[in-house]
């Protein structure tokens, strides 16, 4: 029912352009996970036609996964919070669990936020536990900005160098978010490594 959806909303949004770009993604990293691939591969091929520009593509995509993202934050933050302070524990969330959850955004806020965005279906929940644990505004919106970014620039080049090669794109997507994730491991273990010493030093 979800692809239903997703699919129906590309087809009737994505003919307004700019706006339609920032509308899908704005939805996409908000209330309705569907594939960013379906929204920014056609545009960048627009782009590469001369139909778009690929600036203002990259910028509308970028606007639209912040805002979607702040949805998520300040639902969370100041819906979400205080209904699982109060009734958290009639599905076994605690206040020390929420306490664990905080201290822990305080700490590797910024890390989780980054790569979450990179993690397909993690991407779009990671601004969740971020509102619920308080994580400040300015480094939220900062990584969940370069995660958002780097992820578009992805999608819209591919879209701009291979046009409509169709089982290319699924090749290069596949090898792409493989990359990624293998990426995110590394940079995941050299954090995790950087801490270890860090904490030894001390």
């Amino acid at each position: 029912m979800l692809a239903d959806l997703a699919q129906w909303l590309v087809q009737n949004i994505l003919d307004m352009g700019y706006l339609g770009i920032f509308l899908l993604m704005m939805i996409e990293s908000s209330f309705i996970p569907f594939p960013s691939e379906i929204v920014l591969i056609p545009a960048g091929y627009l782009a590469q036609q001369g139909e778009m520009n690929i600036i203002v593509i990259f910028l509308a995509a970028l606007l639209g996964s912040l805002t979607g993202a702040f949805i998520n934050y300040f639902g969370a933050l100041l819906i979400g919070r205080r209904l699982l302070m109060r009734f958290g524990k009639y599905i076994f969330i605690s206040n020390s669990a929420m306490g664990k959850m905080e201290t822990y955004f305080q700490k590797h806020g910024p890390i989780s936020t980054f790569t979450g965005r990179l993690i397909p279906g993690i991407r779009q929940l990671i601004s969740i536990p971020a509102g619920l644990s308080k994580m400040p505004l300015f480094p939220f919106t900062l990584y969940t900005a370069l995660g958002a970014g780097i992820w578009s620039t992805v999608l819209i080049l591919l879209g701009y160098i291979l046009g409509e090669k169709q089982e290319l794109i699924a090749s290069y997507l596949h090898q792409i978010t493989l990359a990624v994730l293998g990426t995110v491991v590394l940079i995941i273990f050299v954090y995790i490594r950087r801490l270890k010493i860090n904490n030894n030093e001390k």
